[in-house]
């Protein structure tokens, strides 16, 4: 993704498999020492705001995961990381690693539970030696950076997989992982890192005084106290997909080893906190009313509820409950940010569409029409790829009703305040 300043506009252009395409948010900029405010409410691990910063936007970003609002926050903090520190950090790991190390007995966090052992011994030993070098590292900016290292890498020598949700590798049809080089692997990705800090500080310079930059570590919805009302200029996100309901729980290895959270109770909150919520936290309950008009929707949740009966709240019933808060989450975004957004600011979002008990449900209508009842101008849809996974979403019917021959895809809806 690219943001650029054509003829007065910001215009972002954005790559696909089948090329680029450019998405004109009729966004005024206005030139001399004015510099246009971006945010992503959504901002997972920091893309968005990373774009805008190199392009020399303030951003703003709020994402309620604390891994990746970690990784985000390591990614705005790049121009101002000492790379000849960083870089000695590396070695001294380096030497530490080649050192041998007491074993230890199979021990992970408090709070953590898995179906096998998450890592096998020999590698545990050696992931228990990272933790206590990465422990003892004072300056907060460069562990943050070994912290982020370790979470993008840990999977890969785990016993577990992402295919595409977290499931063990022997689910997976994977053999264990019995031993592996977890110091060398976390080693090439810190060297990766650091290239791409000294690319940034190459790319951006030294950043002013008046440069901002901030990532929240809170859900959007409550984010009043710290976003003044009409104070954004553009808003570049990409929400949730309906489908992706294990959402924080694709990071729960993360989030325990990293001690960003404590305790199953402290998953449970950013689950309930997350748009659509977790599956599991909404199945059970009453049927969830809409907290708005949509007929067509309404007409759509009722078929949805009355598929599978049979099945209880593994079938339409618990599904039903899903979409309606799913969406119920959506209007309560786009409030929010129709607070957020100055008089004719833009919002570009990217959606996609969703199969749900063998039901397609096209979100990015629906997610148009919500931004109409809220106040929002929709000045354009734009498709942005296809086929945007394999057959493991529409064989499956999230989750086993009938198969269904829809294509996935993603759309941009450009909205602007009135």
């Amino acid at each position: 993704m690219i943001m650029r300043l054509i003829h007065g506009k910001i215009v972002i252009i954005q790559r696909s498999p089948t090329g680029l395409y450019t998405l004109t948010a009729v966004c005024p900029y206005s030139k001399g020492k004015y510099r246009a405010s971006i945010l992503d409410p959504f901002a997972g691990a920091g893309t968005t705001l990373t774009v805008a910063m190199l392009n020399g936007f303030h951003t703003v970003g709020f994402e309620i995961n604390p891994y990746a609002a970690l990784a985000c926050r390591v990614k705005l903090n790049a121009p101002l990381i000492d790379l000849k520190e960083l870089e000695a950090f590396c070695e001294n790991y380096r030497l530490y690693s080649a050192k041998s190390h007491s074993p230890v007995r199979n021990w992970s966090p408090d709070g953590f539970k898995s179906r096998i052992p998450f890592f096998s011994q020999h590698i545990m030993w050696q992931v228990h030696a990272f933790l206590e070098f990465m422990n003892g590292i004072q300056d907060p900016d460069i562990a943050d950076i070994f912290r982020v290292a370790f979470g993008s890498v840990m999977v890969s020598f785990s016993n577990y997989s992402y295919e595409p949700s977290l499931s063990t590798r022997p689910a997976a049809g994977k053999p264990i992982i019995k031993n592996a080089d977890v110091h060398g692997i976390i080693l090439r990705k810190l060297h990766e890192m650091v290239s791409d800090i000294r690319w940034v500080k190459d790319e951006i310079g030294n950043l002013d005084n008046t440069y901002q930059r901030q990532i929240y570590n809170q859900d959007f919805m409550a984010s009043k106290s710290c976003l003044p009302a009409n104070s954004v200029d553009l808003m570049v996100t990409s929400p949730p997909y309906m489908n992706n309901y294990h959402y924080v729980r694709n990071t729960r290895p993360q989030l325990f080893w990293l001690s960003l959270v404590s305790c199953s109770s402290d998953l449970k909150i950013l689950e309930e906190a997350n748009v659509g919520k977790f599956w599991q936290t909404v199945r059970g309950k009453a049927p969830i009313p809409m907290g708005f008009e949509h007929p067509a929707l309404q007409k759509m949740i009722i078929t949805l509820r009355n598929t599978r009966r049979e099945k209880g709240v593994y079938g339409g019933a618990g599904w039903a409950n899903y979409v309606t808060t799913y969406f119920n989450d959506c209007h309560r975004f786009l409030t929010t940010a129709k607070r957020c957004l100055k008089r004719r600011g833009v919002g570009v979002i990217v959606i996609g569409n969703s199969i749900i008990q063998g039901h397609e449900i096209k979100t990015e209508s629906i997610l148009a029409d919500i931004a109409k009842h809220v106040g929002f101008e929709v000045v354009g849809m734009q498709c942005i790829r296809t086929k945007r996974v394999g057959a493991s979403i529409t064989q499956s019917a999230v989750r086993y009703g009938q198969n269904n021959r829809a294509t996935l895809y993603e759309y941009a809806a450009i909205i602007r305040k009135k």
